[in-house]
């Protein structure tokens, strides 16, 4: 198996992905998503552009909205921000979650014509790398989303240096991993408390690894990505 990686927001041309595709971000976008499939969602669609979001939220019966801008602030007009911990509590059973972010959902769009295409972060890692190893890919490629001008993208760095090192067959321990994901520059900002919608309740819950024992394939529905567990 081959492995490779690629930088969002360093992409000038789209590339041509061979096999299999996992789209990560630990901060916050797929930890939210994990965290509203836990809670019952029903289906969770990653729509590309707020105003679009919040039109396929009105036409969806049970339709409920995810939105967060760049920088992580709530969108304007969402029923939620992306924050996973204020999720936990969440009555979302049988609901259809639309989801826009600047980070994650982008990423999952640009690659959208994989073969195979994965959404994933820490706490659902092991899973993942479990329903990558099954597809018998021959070619994996993460796309790390997180980092930025003033980001490193440490934390989805490690999450897709844990999945390799699991699909190699390796036995690395998670911790050191999630470690990681608090030292990133993002997750610094959770840590310290002052960015009021960057709750630190967000980084803890995104650095425990393996939390939840299934996978988010994105699959293709009437033209619409679509995550369910």
């Amino acid at each position: 198996m081959r492995f490779s990686r690629f930088f969002l927001n360093r992409l000038q041309d789209q590339p041509v992905p061979q096999d299999t595709v996992v789209v990560i971000d630990v901060l916050r976008s797929f930890t939210t998503a994990a965290v509203a499939l836990s809670r019952g969602a029903a289906a969770i669609y990653p729509v590309d552009g707020a105003a679009a979001a919040l039109q396929l939220s009105a036409r969806l019966a049970h339709g409920v909205s995810v939105g967060a801008i760049a920088g992580g602030d709530p969108a304007p007009g969402f029923d939620f921000g992306n924050s996973p911990s204020r999720l936990l509590t969440a009555d979302l059973a049988g609901r259809e979650v639309v989801m826009s972010t600047a980070a994650g959902v982008r990423g999952l769009q640009r690659f959208r014509r994989a073969r195979r295409l994965f959404a994933t972060s820490l706490v659902c890692a092991r899973a993942t790398a479990e329903a990558v190893g099954a597809t018998g890919a021959d070619e994996v490629c993460f796309v790390i989303t997180g980092e930025w001008v003033d980001r490193d993208g440490d934390e989805d760095i490690a999450c897709a240096d844990y999945i390799e090192a699991l699909l190699r067959g390796e036995r690395p321990a998670p911790d050191a991993f999630a470690q990681r994901v608090r030292d990133s520059d993002f997750g610094q900002r959770f840590s310290a408390g002052t960015w009021p919608n960057l709750p630190p309740a967000d980084l803890e819950l995104a650095a425990r690894a393996d939390l939840f024992g299934f996978a988010m394939p994105i699959r293709c529905e009437d033209d619409r990505l679509v995550i369910r567990a």
